[in-house]
């Protein structure tokens, strides 16, 4: 990194103004059932054309019809059936991915609704990572669809640039220290304030488990605690804590080498936290918003913390370890004791932290964890109508003994093997007392296969979903 002080975030890229409505080629949404109709309503020879390369209207299925000229004219843009569109999403990023050059006007009159998840999708479709690689997508435009808020879109789409950008770069160029400089780039973008405690400083803040899992690391890579501040003192408290593992070799329990390969996005969560912010800072969220990243590299070295080491975390709490590789939770532990002392309405707290989550749920589907029905209601329904997916998952008590080992207070790592996620969840639930309302996101922050609107690298989970509930609740002050 060139300048670590002050890095570009990335940005989406803009719908065109509807202005230019005039010049553009129309691209018609045609769902299946709706083919003979849209067939009809073409010139004979466009009509030949389509049926002659076989468009049928299925989802994803692209048909370039051209003028007399051999110019292009219009795009059919197939939209499938229910069952097909109930099993996929952001299928527009299918075309904004492979249109060739020009200004495209959205038609979706004969598939009503979906023109804002739709600009959405072209616009993350088009994201690309593009720091050590350039892309090849022609420039292709999307006209604002009609009824779509495009500022709220172009918000959005950032804030998934950010997190998707943060998770892709390696760790080599994003450990704790460009983290640290990520979200000051971020905070000086939008006026808020940001506090850092790293190193043995860490000690005497009283960081202790933080400290611990990072010490470690090389010079430079100091382990840190990133509180970035934003927002009226006097407003609604809204808390993001986001696990910031630079990289994960498991500690002195290494991970093989095939589970290394991904670890560059074990600070998911903090990308995840860090994308929501830049929404909701952007939108004018009416909360006093506090981010709280602890940004670690859980290295190997002879200052590494060790099994069966018991620390003592800022609540107080005493920890077993019995695995060195559990150490997400250790660190998420004295970021959110921190969160709760400020006693917040909402606390969300976003980490990839079990791989249990993604053997139950898969790498698109996010469990969740609250005790708080009225949250876990508003965030389902908001997870249904953004199409952004997340599962709500108990917080089992009867798991509890499981986390609670014979020499202290909790274990990091249960033996056996199961429930994973939920006794991760119940771990970290033990350092939320204070807190209004809590949830935890056991994301996975990443898509193994490009999916429409989705290329393959780091993703953003479960951000869109909190945003419609934060702005539901709190309401924004943007124009």
């Amino acid at each position: 990194m060139t300048d670590p002080e002050r890095p570009a975030l990335p940005m989406a890229e803009r719908l065109a103004d509807p202005a230019e409505a005039d010049a553009a080629i129309p691209l018609r949404l045609v769902p299946s059932d709706g083919l003979d109709a849209a067939l009809e309503a073409l010139p004979e020879a466009q009509r030949a054309w389509a049926r002659a390369t076989d468009f049928k209207g299925r989802l994803g299925q692209t048909c370039l019809l051209p003028a007399p000229d051999g110019t292009l004219s219009a795009v059919l843009f197939g939209w499938g059936d229910a069952k097909a569109r109930a099993r996929s999403r952001l299928d527009l990023g299918r075309a904004a991915e492979s249109l060739p050059a020009g200004t495209f006007a959205l038609d979706a009159s004969a598939a009503p609704g979906a023109g804002t998840e739709s600009a959405l999708a072209w616009l993350i479709g088009r994201l690309r990572f593009t720091r050590y690689k350039s892309a090849k997508l022609a420039p292709a435009r999307l006209i604002a669809p009609a009824g779509v808020d495009a500022d709220e879109t172009h918000r959005i789409a950032d804030g998934v640039a950010l997190t998707r950008a943060l998770i892709d770069t390696p760790a080599e160029d994003m450990g704790p220290a460009e983290i640290e400089a990520a979200a000051r780039a971020l905070a000086a973008d939008h006026g808020a304030t940001v506090e850092v405690i790293a190193g043995d400083a860490l000690l005497e803040a009283n960081y202790p488990m933080i400290h611990a899992v990072g010490r470690a690391a090389a010079p430079g890579r100091e382990p840190r605690i990133i509180a970035l501040d934003w927002g009226p003192k006097d407003a609604p408290a809204v808390t993001l804590v986001g696990k910031g593992v630079a990289f994960d070799t498991g500690g002195l329990n290494l991970k093989p080498g095939a589970s290394m390969g991904l670890m560059k996005k074990d600070m998911g969560g903090a990308a995840q936290a860090l994308g929501l912010a830049r929404i909701a800072m952007a939108s004018g969220l009416k909360a006093r918003l506090r981010v709280l990243i602890p940004a670690v590299e859980n290295a190997v070295s002879a200052s590494s913390f060790r099994p069966s080491d018991v620390l003592t975390s800022r609540k107080g709490l005493t920890v077993e370890i019995n695995n060195t590789d559990a150490e997400g939770r250790l660190v998420l532990a004295d970021a959110l004791a921190r969160g709760d002392e400020d006693a917040p309405g909402l606390m969300l707290c976003f980490a990839t932290l079990t791989g249990a989550a993604r053997v139950a749920l898969g790498p698109e589907l996010p469990p969740f964890y609250t005790d708080d029905d009225a949250l876990a209601g508003a965030l389902a329904e908001a997870s249904a109508a953004v199409r952004d997916p997340i599962w709500r998952m108990p917080f089992w008590d009867g798991y509890e003994a499981q986390i609670e080992p014979a020499i202290a207070d909790l274990d990091n790592a249960p033996s056996g093997g199961m429930a994973g996620s939920i006794t991760a969840a119940l771990f970290l639930r033990r350092f939320v007392e204070k807190a209004g309302a809590f949830a935890h996101f056991d994301v996975y922050g990443w898509t193994p296969a490009a999916r429409p609107g989705r290329p393959r690298g780091g993703e953003a989970q479960a951000i869109r979903a909190c945003w419609a509930v934060l702005s539901a609740r709190y309401g924004t002050g943007a124009a």
